[in-house]
Parts: C-alpha cells; sequence; structure tokens
C-alpha cells in the first residue's frame, strides 16, 4: 500500500486538508472534493482539542468505507504516537505532520503508513527526509513563497521530494508545481466554512475542479 499511495501522491499532486470539522461534514465535504476530481483527503487533528481526537478517525474510517477505494484518506497535525495509532486502526495511508519529528517519522515508517512531515529551514528538510520520510511538507510554503521551494528543490536538495502546504490555493498552485513542488496540500476555499454552513458545497466541487485542472497540466 505504501508505493500505492507514494504513486498517487505524484499523480494527483493535490491533498485536501480538512480541519475542524464533525465526520458528518466531513463526509458531505468528501463527496463534493470526489465530484471536483480531487481523491486525496488530510483530516487533521486540533491540538487545542484533544477530546475530538476520535471524531478524527471516525471522519477517515467512515469516509474510507463509504468511498470504497475511491479515496485515500490520511491523518494531520499528528504529534503523538498515539495520534499514530489511533487513525492506523481507523484505516488511515499516510500521516502528515507540522513539525519535524524523528519519533513521528520512525513510527509512521513501523506502521507502514506513508510519512509527511512538515519542515521549513534545508536542515529539517534533510533531516527529516534522512529519518525516513516519504515526501518533505514545507510549511508555511505561502509564507516562503514559490522563490524558496525552487532554490530548495534546483539548489542543494533536488532528490528530496517536496510538497508545498500551508496558504496554497488556486491562486497560487500552478506557482507552487511550476517551482518543484511534487504536490500541493490545499484547505483555503477547498473547505471554506461559510460555504459549508450554507451548504453551498457546488462552490466547494468548482474550486477543487479547478485545482485539479491546474494539477493535470503539470502532469
Amino acid at each position: 500500500m505504501r508505493e500505492q499511495i507514494k504513486e498517487q501522491v505524484l499523480q494527483e499532486k493535490v491533498i485536501a486538508i480538512v480541519r475542524r470539522f464533525s465526520p458528518k461534514e466531513c463526509m458531505e465535504l468528501a463527496k463534493a472534493l470526489y465530484e471536483g476530481g480531487v481523491r486525496m483527503m488530510e483530516i487533521a487533528f486540533d491540538q487545542k482539542r484533544p477530546q475530538d481526537d476520535f471524531q478524527v478517525a471516525q471522519s477517515i474510517y467512515q469516509i474510507l468505507e463509504a468511498f470504497d477505494g475511491k479515496m485515500s484518506l490520511g491523518a494531520g497535525t499528528v504529534m503523538t504516537k498515539a495520534q499514530v495509532d489511533l487513525v492506523a486502526k481507523a484505516g488511515a495511508q499516510y500521516i502528515i505532520s507540522a513539525n519535524t519529528s524523528q519519533e513521528i517519522i520512525t513510527y509512521t515508517r513501523e506502521k507502514e503508513l506513508v510519512s509527511m512531515p512538515g519542515a521549513m529551514t534545508p536542515s529539517e528538510i534533510a533531516d527529516a527526509y534522512a529519518w525516513g520520510a516519504d515526501f518533505v511538507k514545507v510549511f508555511p510554503a505561502g509564507t516562503l513563497g514559490p522563490g524558496y521551494i525552487k532554490a530548495i528543490s534546483s539548489g542543494p536538495f533536488p532528490h528530496i521530494p517536496l510538497l508545498a502546504v500551508g496558504g496554497v490555493s488556486e491562486k497560487n498552485a500552478a506557482e507552487f508545481l511550476d517551482a518543484g513542488a511534487l504536490g500541493l496540500g490545499i484547505g483555503g476555499n477547498l473547505t471554506k466554512r461559510d460555504w459549508i454552513a450554507a451548504g453551498e458545497y457546488q462552490k466547494i466541487t468548482d474550486v477543487a475542479a479547478q485545482i485539479v485542472e491546474i494539477a493535470k497540466q503539470r502532469g
């Protein structure tokens, strides 16, 4: 499964980031994103609300069951081994973090899941990859800019597969891919709270289709 997920990241290039939504809302989001062509989702933990951890696992499990292999699901903002265990039991296929933790990278690999830790500095990026990361999530990419991705990917680390996450949207997705990012983690309008509260899921589908088309144009 690990190799299949790694290949899917390279092929699809888009992972939708879903945070602070109920399992029911996550399911509706999954349907809207799927209609727009998105095939990978990250359900993120809220570290301020550990009482909601089970809902993250529940959302992952329910979406995987409903889509029967048509969507790949991972957990985001993972900071503890207990959180890895929780979502691994729910069927999560990849583990994403905002930080570089050797413990979490190693444990993720032990669980045979795809590791996508977050990093910002060249040292963090190099360490994450050396410790076994399958992809390194450059975060916050929107603050650092496409030029940073280009400098890292075409300069010292052309061998490290980078994902651009944080501040990435339909407006700048093409720039990050052109700069050398192999994939994107995107929240923003893909999970816009106002649209979801109003039941305007078609708007999310439309944005998803726009981003997916940008990714397809870049092979």
